[in-house]
C-alpha cells in the first residue's frame, strides 16, 4: 500500500505546520526510550510536556528571529516545556524549554537536542498529521518524525547519526493529559 505525500507550495506547507502545532497544544505525558546502537543500552525517561502555540508576533518568536539574524517574522511557533525523570539505567531529573518557529520549510529553534546553541532544521509534512524534521550540527544529524494519532496520542521517533553511521534511536509515546 502506497502512502500519499502532500507536496504543496510554501504557503500551504506553513499552513499545515501551523495546524499541526495547534493540534499539539496542551499537556502531554511522554514515555521515551533511547537505544544506543553500539552497546545496546536502553535508557527510559518519563516526561511531563507542556506545548503552547505562539502567534507570528509573539515576543519569543521575535527574539528567535533575532537570534537567527532573520529579517522576516516567523509564521508561528510553539514553546515546549518539560520536566523529565530518567528511570533507568540512572535516575536523574531534568527540566527545560525550547522555542520552535517556522518560516517557509525551515524550523528554527533556540536550542538543539544536544546543544544549548540555536539550530535550524528543514521540515516537511508527510500528511496532515505527520511532521518530519532533519537537523545537522556538531557533526551529527537528527532525523525525526512526529505523528498525531487521534486527539490523545502522538508518536515520535528520532534517529541520531554521526559520520553517516546511526548511533542512537529515540522512540516516544506521548499521551494527552
Amino acid at each position: 500500500m502506497s502512502l500519499s505525500v502532500i507536496t504543496t507550495p510554501t504557503e500551504n506547507l506553513e499552513t499545515l505546520a501551523a495546524k499541526f502545532f495547534k493540534h499539539s497544544v496542551g499537556a502531554w505525558t511522554s514515555q521515551r526510550r533511547y537505544y544506543t546502537l553500539k552497546n545496546g543500552e536502553a535508557q527510559e525517561v518519563v516526561s511531563a510536556l507542556k506545548i503552547e502555540f505562539l502567534e507570528a508576533n509573539h515576543p519569543d518568536l521575535v527574539a528567535l528571529a533575532a537570534m537567527h539574524h532573520l529579517d522576516l517574522a516567523m509564521i508561528c511557533g510553539v514553546k515546549s516545556s518539560w520536566e523529565s525523570n530518567y528511570i533507568s539505567p540512572s535516575r536523574k531529573q531534568a527540566t527545560g524549554s525550547t522555542i520552535f518557529g517556522i518560516q517557509g520549510n525551515m524550523l528554527y529553534r533556540d536550542r538543539g537536542f544536544a546543544t544549548a546553541k540555536p539550530v535550524v532544521a528543514t521540515y516537511q509534512m508527510r500528511d496532515r498529521n505527520t511532521m518530519q524534521l532533519h537537523t545537522e550540527y556538531s557533526g551529527s544529524s537528527f532525523d525525526e518524525e512526529l505523528k498525531l494519532i487521534g486527539n490523545s496520542h502522538r508518536t515520535r521517533q528520532t534517529i541520531i547519526s554521526r559520520a553517516g553511521q546511526e548511533i542512537m534511536i529515540g522512540q516516544y509515546l506521548e499521551t494527552r493529559v
